[in-house]
């Protein structure tokens, strides 16, 4: 199968130092492209210099993880897409558990491989773990990681299973999907619009898959650290305009308030244990929201799956 590997790069000439290499070798004789997102620092210099070899693609401004690769990809032909992060240590024998898969059934769309963290080896990473799912409110959590409580890998989860939703960090996704639904939400701008995607294209009909046996490792924050209030405001904007545009219309009527309520107890939460500016950010990110809500309604498809979730009130078992 024509496998395409797509690195986004925003400033990140040390990640692609670090972590370039090591893609390099595991990877065999795929083509290597890195789109480059109007970065400011010598990125595109060091790789025409470092690695002349790797296919480089400009984007004329700086759009985002999602309109960065809607952006770039445009340029790119290619049956399969691995999306990878700049920050993610390959292994051994990575790609071909993925593509022994999309083998296997054609209605499989997307696939993720165990993501671990680089820093604790042992243990799943935020960013997929072992495979995404979302519960009835609407919140995403992984075999692996739920909110932030995260496992130590035993071995558990090498199974090949489908899941709801694969990690953006290193998603390989059929070009024809991604294009069939016009690929990410750009409004999105950074997180969660790889959830946005896989749920559109669940409501299409297609399936989402984990393989264990394939391994990354992420360093995670690469762009935005875990404490950044920007990262909090798209959490909870993105987070909400997904619902909308991907929930069955029955649902909303509940889910949405609810999620609401919920938000402003979640921002108090935040801006106790991480300052003002992630309560602000959360003020924010409503109001942003509501502003999109008309443009969300409009990007609703034709059909919407009643049993988008595994599991009810996730936020209260875990929490309470």
């Amino acid at each position: 199968m024509n496998l395409a590997i797509v690195i986004l790069n925003w400033n990140g000439k040390n990640w692609l130092e670090k972590f370039l290499p090591n893609v390099i070798l595991h990877s065999g004789n795929t083509e290597i492209f890195v789109i480059d997102n109007a970065s400011t620092d010598d990125s595109v210099s060091f790789l025409k210099e470092k690695f002349p070899a790797i296919k480089i693609v400009k984007n004329e401004k700086n759009y985002g993880f999602a309109g960065g690769y809607n952006e770039g990809l445009k340029k790119i032909e290619a049956e399969i897409y691995c999306l990878l992060n700049s920050d993610v240590e390959v292994t051994e024998n990575w790609i071909n558990p993925v593509l022994d898969l999309f083998q296997s059934d054609l209605n499989i769309a997307a696939v993720q491989p165990k993501v671990l963290d680089y820093h604790r080896r042992n243990y799943f990473e935020f960013a997929g773990a072992a495979g995404g799912f979302i519960d009835n409110l609407g919140f995403p959590y992984c075999r692996g990681r739920i909110f932030e409580d995260l496992e130590e890998d035993l071995g558990q989860y090498n199974d090949e299973t489908e899941i709801f939703w694969a990690s953006g960090c290193c998603l390989f996704i059929r070009s024809q999907d991604f294009w069939d639904q016009n690929g990410f939400d750009q409004r999105f701008f950074a997180h969660q619009e790889e959830i946005d995607l896989c749920w559109r294209l669940k409501n299409s009909g297609r399936k989402i898959f984990y393989t264990g046996k394939s391994t990354i490792f992420h360093v995670g924050g690469g762009t935005l650290n875990k404490q950044s209030a920007q990262k909090t405001f798209l959490n909870i904007r993105n987070n909400l305009s997904m619902i909308l545009k991907n929930a069955p219309l029955h649902t909303l009527f509940w889910v949405i308030p609810a999620r609401l309520i919920l938000d402003g107890f979640a921002g108090i939460y935040l801006g106790y244990k991480n300052g003002f500016s992630h309560f602000w950010a959360v003020i924010r990110a409503h109001r942003s929201w509501y502003r999109q809500f008309y443009g969300t309604l409009k990007l609703r498809g034709k059909n919407q799956i009643t049993d988008y979730y595994q599991t009810k009130w996730l936020i209260f078992k875990h929490f309470l």
